[in-house]
């Protein structure tokens, strides 16, 4: 097995993603981008808007992610969130609606600090991404 282990990402909806063969996955925590390899410590945190990497023998994947839970623990990964999506596959109107969106509810008078931080977040991110 080498220096693998198991990624699984789970939507309401159904089970997004299982892997066998993951190398490296980054994701945007709330403490800062995360790398998790094999045999790391166990962790429980919450995303943030952003990017998770996935790197494995078949190559690098890109999700875009707006929320959620990540758990690692005896080298299983699983990520628990309402909203993902492939970067490869979402359409750039898409990404303009997601943009509208958020700087629309930005710009409400209560919005308390922690909900603008995390709307910032999805600007950038969604900006990057376009």
């Amino acid at each position: 097995m080498g220096e693998e282990f198991k990624f699984e990402v789970v939507n309401p909806e159904k089970s997004f993603l299982s892997k066998e063969d993951v190398t490296e996955v980054v994701v945007p925590a709330f403490e800062g981008e995360m790398g998790i390899l094999k045999d790391h410590i166990s962790i429980i945190s919450f995303l943030k808007p952003g990017i998770i990497k996935v790197y494995s023998k078949t190559g690098e994947e890109k999700y875009y992610v707006e929320d959620g839970i990540i758990e690692f623990k005896n080298n299983n990964l699983s990520i628990l969130t309402s909203s993902i999506f492939n970067i490869k596959d979402i359409e750039k109107n898409k990404i303009d609606e997601m943009l509208r969106k958020a700087e629309e509810e930005i710009k409400r008078d209560k919005v308390n600090d922690q909900v603008k931080f995390l709307i910032d977040q999805k600007i950038e991110v969604l900006k990057s991404i376009n």
